[in-house]
């Protein structure tokens, strides 16, 4: 409904110029694109601003989850005023309400803003409380017994059990909590997911502890620190299974998205996936329809560093790691995507039968306004008939599991990106691998491209296709492997051949010429001899 006073405005500004109908008919389109607009699930839906840190443990050891903060209350711009080290606390009734917020009969009570503080109040004063939303209170009214109660910050779990990671900022329901919130609430108020909640009260746990003890509060940490996320990566959930799908923000740095699109300069090749040929090493397939191209004017290319990556590759690749929790062992390296005017790439799967790829990072190095186009889109997902539908943002990545919890394929990770009508937009991809990567892939193939700036020769390509065709995909990726390692080998043979023949050589040299200087010499002694008789 948001939409139709919009829509009137447009339709009453233009009936001066226009027939009745012809004004019904516009206002009719303006609705259907509409329709369909707020049809899909638009990502990235959170921000910087409302991202916060909840982190305990020391130096050797640091745990730490991820929350949204709530409109209302402080802001991560504030500073200290928002940031809070303190022990965390489980609310007493753990929803805030308990048998209070039904009357005998079962009705509920007339005004949430009403209820009073926690049982454990005195437990609570001065310490972050952990409530749940499970009796559908309102953030605001949660945030009121907190502070009542004397909480110096409030984290509120979502329970929704089908929600996986999705946390969101809490905000006022009515103009009476607006208000209130305005005047009273001055505690930082974020809410966590329900795995997070699961984490955080199982902290100090383990396989032994009783669960009345986790469900006591005594499994929680000592302290905890609430602090801006800043920049620091945080996470959005997107769609919790069938594809699993979730974004990261600020998985790159500015900085860092500008170096691998100057790493790629000049280096791309156009994508060809029409011709019929696959390109097995760098995770290109051809098209499932013969002659009909899937990626169209995309330019690429796949940046072969390895266990040879300066110091660049290397922190990015610790940092996903450690954010995903992926072995670094199993990433490909970065694929380099270049859009232009016009380019586009199909639904497609993310697919390769000589090494499995159990996920997918996809990261855009450069925002696209949102009139050019460009989305990545999940057009099918299971949990629900709208696509999931992300803007191409700086820095964010895209982080969908293309086989289940059993590594089986999933065929709901169909994903595409839609025509970009301007501009350009670079994308990086890493796979993640089902098998730890072979020293050929992370040292030989690396060592071969760096005289080209990382780019590998097309005649590697090439040969691992003739011998997979000739010998099958196990056996031919066997023989590869073996052809590509003894090629350093090979090439340390051939120098050291030469080393060798240069040594020789020279020591040839040498000894005749010092021949030659014992012959002058006894020449001229010869000579002398002769002439001292005359």
């Amino acid at each position: 409904f948001f939409f139709f006073p919009f829509i009137w405005t447009m339709t009453m500004a233009m009936a001066s110029a226009t027939t009745l109908l012809q004004t019904m008919m516009l206002a009719t389109i303006i609705c259907c694109i509409v329709a369909a607009t707020s049809a899909d699930r638009v990502f990235p839906q959170r921000t910087s601003k409302e991202a916060a840190v909840i982190e305990w443990g020391h130096s050797a050891i640091i745990s730490a989850l991820d929350g949204a903060v709530a409109t209302f209350g402080p802001q991560t711009s504030q500073g200290a005023n928002f940031e809070v080290e303190t022990a965390p606390v489980l609310a007493s009734p753990i929803d805030g309400v308990g048998k209070k917020k039904t009357t005998d009969d079962g009705s509920s009570t007339p005004n949430d803003l009403e209820l009073p503080k926690l049982l454990n109040a005195d437990a609570v004063e001065g310490n972050m409380v952990i409530m749940t939303d499970a009796a559908g209170l309102s953030g605001v009214a949660m945030a009121k017994i907190a502070k009542e109660s004397g909480a110096a910050a409030l984290m509120v779990v979502n329970t929704d059990q089908n929600a996986g990671d999705y946390i969101y900022s809490l905000e006022p329901e009515t103009d009476e909590e607006a208000a209130y919130a305005e005047d009273n609430i001055d505690i930082p108020v974020i809410m966590v997911s329900l795995q997070a909640g699961n984490v955080i009260t199982t902290a100090m746990a383990d396989d032994d502890t009783p669960a009345e003890v986790v469900n006591s509060g005594r499994a929680l940490p000592d302290r905890v620190r609430l602090y801006a996320g800043g920049d620091r990566p945080f996470f959005e959930d997107a769609v919790s299974k069938s594809p699993v799908v979730y974004l990261i923000h600020n998985m790159l740095t500015e900085e860092e998205c500008d170096d691998l699109i100057g790493m790629a300069r000049g280096k791309y090749d156009r994508v060809d996936d029409a011709s019929g040929v696959n390109n097995y090493l760098e995770n290109t397939m051809a098209s499932d329809k013969p002659g009909v191209a899937t990626a169209r004017n995309v330019d690429r290319v796949t940046l072969w560093k390895g266990g040879l990556a300066g110091k660049l590759i290397k922190d990015i690749d610790e940092r996903i790691s450690q954010v995903t929790g992926f072995p670094q062992e199993h990433f490909s390296d970065f694929q380099i995507n270049k859009f232009t005017e016009g380019s586009s790439h199909e639904p497609h799967y993310d697919i390769n039968p000589a090494n499995g790829i159990m996920a997918t990072i996809t990261i855009f190095l450069n925002d696209v306004p949102q009139v050019d186009g460009g989305e990545f889109i999940f057009p099918n997902p299971e949990d629900g008939d709208e696509p999931v539908v992300v803007l191409p943002t700086r820095g964010l990545a895209i982080v969908h599991h293309n086989t289940d919890e059993k590594y089986n394929f999933d065929k709901a990770t169909v994903h595409r990106e839609a025509t970009l009508s301007g501009g350009v937009k670079y994308v990086a991809k890493k796979f993640v691998y089902l098998n730890p990567q072979q020293n050929h892939a992370r040292i030989v193939l690396p060592l071969l491209a760096m005289p080209f700036g990382g780019k590998l020769p097309r005649a590697f390509v090439t040969l691992q296709n003739v011998l997979i065709e000739r010998y099958g995909m196990e056996s031919g990726e066997i023989y590869f492997q073996k052809i590509v390692t003894m090629i350093p080998v090979l090439v340390l043979i051939g120098i050291a051949s030469a080393v060798s023949n240069f040594i020789t050589n020279k020591l040839k040299k040498d000894e005749e010429g010092k021949k030659g200087d014992e012959s002058d010499g006894k020449s001229k002694k010869s000579k002398a001899k002769s002439k001292k008789s005359d």
